[in-house]
């Protein structure tokens, strides 16, 4: 499977240590890959938010003279796609939200071309018991809906969906009672219970897996394995199709690691038949 501009542009950042702001033009380049290997310093400046000085110093952090170099090296590692955009117009808002949560899934295809990170995720979550599932604000849908599935073939999973004072005694508990693993959904806005939720799992001893927007996400400094699925920003709320498949993803991941997933789901079948759970 051939790489898409996004994926060549992940590439290109891996292994750099960006500050925060080098961090948001890099997370603006790969969402508009297409686009960028067209725009000025200017131009990229305003899309990120940020000074042209920054775009320059980030083109430096990268290793070139400056941004006409990087500029120039995109418009090699990413063949133009232009015309498609330039197509892309003529659709409608809403339209251009469905094609741009397409190509999100197309990304995560691509990545997933690579089982390996996905696959050490499902084995750390297997083993973990309990396992806490954490996701707040916009992304608690996400994390209510992998523990409700979850919970079908894993012995103990324990939503954490609310913040407060009380989260951290749930991290807690969960650490005494045997826990060694943590599933974090984060999603913008990023709230800043969750990095903090996650600085003090760490601390506690529990390993955190996290799906998150991006690789640069903030809440990348506190976790140790991160897969990132991009979400659409095409409406006024940002849908979240790509981390919501990735859930299941890595739930599939997870059964996979469980050797007693498909007893665990084929006595909950018989009991939901024995109680008339689902209309056939």
């Amino acid at each position: 499977m051939s790489d898409s501009p996004a994926t060549r542009l992940q590439k290109l950042f891996e292994g750099h240590r960006l500050t925060p702001t080098q961090r948001r033009i890099a997370h603006c380049m790969v969402r508009g890959a297409a686009e960028v290997p067209f725009l000025s310093s200017v131009e990229l400046a305003e899309l990120a938010g940020v000074s042209q000085p920054s775009v320059t110093r980030f083109a430096v952090a990268l290793g070139f003279d400056g941004y006409p170099a990087l500029r120039r090296h995109l418009r090699e590692v990413a063949p133009a796609e232009r015309a498609e955009a330039v197509q892309e117009d003529s659709y409608n808002e809403y339209q251009q939200a469905v094609l741009g949560e397409i190509e999100n899934l197309r990304q995560l295809a691509e990545m997933l071309a690579d089982p390996a990170p996905v696959e050490e995720a499902g084995r750390l979550l297997a083993a973990s018991s309990p396992l806490p599932v954490l996701g707040l604000r916009a992304a608690s849908s996400q994390a209510r809906g992998f523990a409700y599935f979850a919970a079908k073939v894993h012995p103990d999973v324990r939503l954490l969906d609310e913040g407060g004072s009380m989260l951290a005694d749930r991290i807690d508990a969960a650490v005494g009672a045997g826990a060694s693993a943590l599933l974090c959904f984060a999603l913008p806005r990023h709230p800043r219970e969750v990095a903090e939720a996650l600085e003090h799992g760490r601390a506690a001893g529990l390993t955190v897996v996290t799906v998150a927007d991006s690789a640069f996400a903030p809440v990348a400094r506190h976790s140790d394995l991160l897969i990132p699925a991009p979400v659409g920003t095409g409406l006024a709320f940002d849908t979240a199709c790509a981390p919501m498949l990735l859930g299941r993803v890595l739930l599939e991941a997870m059964a996979d690691a469980l050797p007693d997933a498909q007893a665990r789901l084929e006595a909950f079948d018989a009991r939901a038949a024995a109680r008339g759970l689902f209309v056939e």
